[in-house]
């Protein structure tokens, strides 16, 4: 094995390139002094209905976006041709699609409906000479450029405004490090091959698809990849122990024996049949809902072992007061009257902080949410985007160095901006389950990893017992 490289260079010099951007990179939020991301100002308000009494109803999820998008990554570098079987239809799974088509891999939907998918995909060998768009979607940004540096040709990729201030600096520099040309280190840059593999280190402590991107594709790298991680604690960790599953379940051998360090060898990557498991990180405001409202919601199809993060709303739900107990049909959440403040270390699950933020928002006692330094890198800067939303609406929350201190104080209606973040308006949502008169700036941003949410909120409020609403309509 060759030494370590470094991953943490500048971009190398380009004479001929057409796409760079005028203008500072920079990797924080695009919040004013008044939190609020101005071209989004003028979004539209959805008034969050109020819940008229406890809610009690069964909510069936979508599969998830995290395993989704791994699932269509690997397929793609496959040795033959796999499905992958009720796939999340969203926008960043929408995304992550068509960017491996664009890259050459057939990919043949069935069995269709608003927010799920069968795909059937078929490999071929990754092609140059196109362009990738990546949203806000960060498993397209980071799982998708080490597949194309695979390609003969350049592979440009962009996005949405905002994906140009996410931090993309770790993952290009580390395929620059593994051989590839890379002439940018923020979106929009050109990607071109070939990449070699080998070792490299980088500093993977503001988001772990830094790592995960590398591995998804590293089996396929000439010389396989370890990835060494040097700098503070990697967020999400149960992101890469997907990661890693899904990469074992392929046929790829991992060595993850040494903290901080991942190998994966050189080798096929064995094709297969996956069925996608529900978003748990998308039960947050469903069940966050039982407990704010003193009702009940079951979630069916609750796995009884994954690496979903999602699965710490168990623990966190039942600490701020809830009863949570699995049942025959999944995992039913009831509330019993009292909502608790909570101290808790999120790093690991940060995605569930929107959540947590807004039940302690509501909760009869303090909260300090800790560890989650890096979601101010996230679609927004969730840090700040909480705190003025919440203060917005007469509450009390500070912002600290890794998250926020939030205090009970009555809340009043107004306007809860999302950012553009699918999280930040789901937060909102729940917040106006007993808040009157709040108003969600728009609620379509939620079709990121949830398109129907609007249509699920409703039938969730509208339904008269456990059985009924939305669990019926999938």
């Amino acid at each position: 094995m060759a030494s370590p490289q470094s991953a943490s260079g500048g971009a190398e010099p380009h004479a001929t390139r057409q796409h760079d951007v005028d203008g500072p990179r920079v990797d924080g939020p695009s919040i004013d002094e008044h939190g609020v991301d101005e071209h989004r100002a003028d979004a539209p308000l959805w008034p969050a209905p109020v819940a008229a009494g406890p809610v009690r109803a069964t909510v069936r999820l979508p599969g998830s976006k995290s395993v989704t998008n791994r699932a269509l990554v690997l397929a793609a570098l496959a040795d033959a041709p796999g499905t992958v079987r009720l796939a999340l239809r969203s926008r960043d799974a929408d995304l992550m699609a068509a960017a491996l088509r664009a890259l050459g891999a057939e990919m043949t939907p069935s069995n269709e409906s608003a927010d799920s998918v069968d795909w059937s995909v078929t490999p071929r060998p990754v092609r140059g000479g196109v362009s990738i768009d990546a949203g806000l979607a960060g498993t397209v940004m980071r799982f998708v450029p080490p597949v194309a540096a695979l390609a003969g040709g350049p592979v440009f990729f962009d996005g949405d405004p905002h994906a140009r201030k996410r931090p993309m600096g770790p993952i290009l520099g580390a395929l620059r490090a593994l051989g590839a040309s890379v002439d940018n280190d923020a979106l929009p840059f050109t990607i071109r091959g070939p990449i070699s593999g080998g070792e490299v280190v980088l500093d993977a402590s503001v988001s772990s698809q830094m790592i995960s991107g590398l591995l998804l594709a590293g089996a396929r790298f000439e010389k396989g990849v370890t990835v060494r991680h040097d700098g503070p604690p990697v967020p999400s960790m149960p992101h890469i122990e997907m990661t890693v599953q899904m990469l074992r379940r392929a046929g790829v051998e991992v060595d993850d024996t040494e903290t901080d360090v991942w190998r994966v060898q050189a080798g096929p990557v064995r094709a297969g049949d996956v069925t996608v498991e529900p978003d748990l990180s998308n039960a947050a405001p469903f069940l966050a809902a039982a407990l704010v409202t003193g009702g009940a919601v079951v979630v069916p199809d609750w796995p009884e072992e994954t690496t979903q993060g999602g699965d710490a709303l168990r623990g966190l739900l039942a600490e701020m007061g809830a009863r949570v107990e699995r049942v025959p049909e999944g995992l039913r959440v009831t509330g019993t009257g009292s909502l608790r403040g909570i101290d808790a270390d999120l790093r690991d699950v940060s995605e569930l902080t929107p959540t947590i933020a807004a039940l302690a928002a509501l909760a009869d006692g303090p909260s300090r949410i800790r560890g989650v330094a890096h979601i101010r890198g996230h679609e927004t800067d969730r840090i700040a985007a909480l705190a003025t939303e919440i203060n917005r609406l007469g509450g009390d929350a500070r912002e600290t160095d890794d998250g926020l201190e939030i205090r009970p104080r009555p809340l009043t209606g107004g306007v809860f901006r999302s950012y553009a973040d699918h999280r930040m308006a789901t937060a909102g949502a729940v917040v106006g389950l007993v808040v009157p008169g709040v108003e969600v700036e728009d609620i379509a941003t939620t079709a990121k990893t949830l398109p129907e949410f609007p249509r699920m909120w409703a039938a969730m409020l509208g339904s008269e017992g456990l059985g009924e609403g939305r669990g019926e309509e999938h």
